[in-house]
């Protein structure tokens, strides 16, 4: 059985990835949630993917290359694999081998290659080339986990998911604003918490916000719009004129 992307934000080492799991702040009132969410919105009115895709089908590819790489590695790599293969049908012609080549600049390429090719095949012969609109079928497809569905969900159909990657585990966590000890408590905290009308594009402000500004090792806290409400503790200072 392919290993599927179930791992989208799963620790390859858990002792580790425990050590490194943010410490939790005070869970916001839903007031101060959306006010937070708000304040990120005034700041990014239309947000987009920084995935370069054409359609759902090279979307799907660029997420389940995206696993552990960054989106600008991703980006480096795809135009000539979409160029040489730019539909399912064509992919899983071109195979595990020449997808390889293509991506050897990402980490993970081989099993990546592997997900790639097998889900081509799978979208063509399950679905008639065509990626599905659906949870369940995204999910039973090789290399794709609840994360890189609520991806496709989002970007590509619409829907106001919530996919939770490292930096949204990160913020739900640090801030307060959706506390959780697995990527899935912290996705259910923010689907409840979020404003409805904002919850789709929540999912690229708070991406971006923890890529740019609520970073990992030092959060540049004195550039946060939403600091007003966050309940992180160790606020960082602005740097010294």
């Amino acid at each position: 059985m392919p290993r599927t992307q179930a791992a989208d934000a799963a620790p390859r080492n858990p002792a580790a990835a425990k050590a490194r799991r943010p410490k939790a702040a005070r869970a916001m009132s839903r007031a101060d949630a959306a006010a937070f969410i708000g304040a990120l919105s005034l700041a990014n009115p239309s947000p987009r993917s920084e995935l370069h895709y054409h359609d759902p089908f090279t979307l799907l590819v660029a997420v389940v290359l995206s696993a552990q790489a960054t989106d600008a590695g991703v980006n480096k790599a795809t135009p000539a694999l979409f160029a040489a293969a730019p539909t399912p049908a064509a992919m899983a012609a071109l195979g595990e081998a020449e997808i390889g080549r293509h991506i050897r600049t990402i980490g993970l390429w081989q099993s990546k290659a592997r997900h790639v090719a097998a889900l081509s095949r799978a979208l063509v012969e399950q679905h008639g080339g065509v990626v599905p609109h659906d949870r369940t079928a995204l999910e039973a497809l090789p290399g794709v986990g609840r994360k890189t569905a609520n991806v496709v969900l989002n970007v590509a159909f619409g829907e106001a998911t919530m996919a939770v990657d490292t930096h949204i585990f990160r913020i739900g966590n640090r801030t307060g604003l959706a506390p959780g000890k697995t990527p899935r408590a912290v996705e259910e905290g923010l689907v409840a918490r979020i404003p409805a009308d904002k919850l789709r594009d929540a999912h690229h402000w708070l991406i971006l916000h923890g890529r740019y500004v609520c970073k990992a090792r030092r959060p540049e806290c004195w550039r946060c719009v939403a600091a007003a409400w966050c309940r992180y503790p160790a606020k960082t200072p602005a740097p010294d004129a």
